[in-house]
């Protein structure tokens, strides 16, 4: 059983010259087994907590914690937090022109793991991960996303999720820009990982579509920097039903 939590975090980034806070005291725990969906409109802070828990330099933690299983995230640097079981899956993730995905994929897993997996069972493994999600064999030989739809470069996240198997899994957006059938493809992959009972899942989204086929255990709404409701599956729907004007007035705190 693995626990990330998140205690009153705080981050800056420099706009213009000038220093923006972002998140403003955010709280969240999320367990092994458990899909913790955060939504929110567009500017709400979402992705920030996303990239501030990867390590990504753009963002300044001002204060608060962020642990693993104890641990303190924050020490770390982003390849050691990696290590450490920790997986972020990109709203628009980059291109690496002349690196194959065959060689970024089993690299990666020779770090997590400590040690390169047998390369005649790394085939069959990988092979077999690409067919899940309908990932044309051919794909393993090209450079990292170059070249690749949208929709192709979101399967080739869930792909890296499930050959790793993270501790903790943070999807930025995995829906966007997926048609109704990769929608489905993208989502079987992340119940996949979540059935295992061994990762835990932060799903952050706009939308209610993606939880039509991968359930949540928690729904968090995010309002200007912070998370102002929690619920289960119902909150989605009340979202669904009536949008984030709703809770305006409680994330900006009047």
């Amino acid at each position: 059983m693995s626990t990330l939590e998140v205690r009153d975090l705080h981050v800056s980034v420099d706009a213009d010259g000038e220093d923006r806070e972002i998140l403003k005291g955010v709280n969240l725990t999320v367990e092994s087994g458990q899909t913790h969906a955060l939504m929110g409109p567009n500017g709400s802070g979402k992705s920030t907590l996303a990239y501030a828990i990867a390590g990504h330099p753009k963002y300044r933690i001002t204060a608060g914690t962020v642990t693993l299983d104890g641990e303190d995230v924050l020490g770390m640097s982003p390849d050691e937090r990696a290590r450490a079981g920790l997986f972020l899956a990109m709203q628009y993730p980059v291109e690496v022109p002349g690196v194959s995905m065959s060689n970024f994929l089993r690299t990666s897993v020779t770090a997590v793991r400590g040690e390169a997996p047998k390369l005649r069972l790394w085939l069959k493994e990988m092979k077999e991960a690409m067919a899940q999600l309908q990932m044309d064999p051919k794909f393993a030989e090209r450079n990292v996303n170059e070249g690749f739809s949208g929709g192709e470069r979101k399967r080739a996240e869930i792909l890296q999720m499930e050959l790793l198997q993270p501790k903790m899994a943070i999807l930025d957006e995995t829906d966007s820009g997926l048609d109704v059938d990769a929608l489905r493809t993208v989502s079987a992959g992340i119940n996949r990982v979540k059935d295992t009972g061994e990762t835990g899942i932060v799903l952050i989204t706009h939308f209610t579509r993606i939880l039509q086929y991968v359930k949540p255990d928690f729904v968090h709404v995010f309002m200007d920097g912070r998370i102002v409701a929690n619920g289960g599956p119902e909150l989605a729907e009340q979202i669904e039903a009536e949008g984030y004007e709703q809770f305006a007035s409680v994330g900006t705190g009047s």
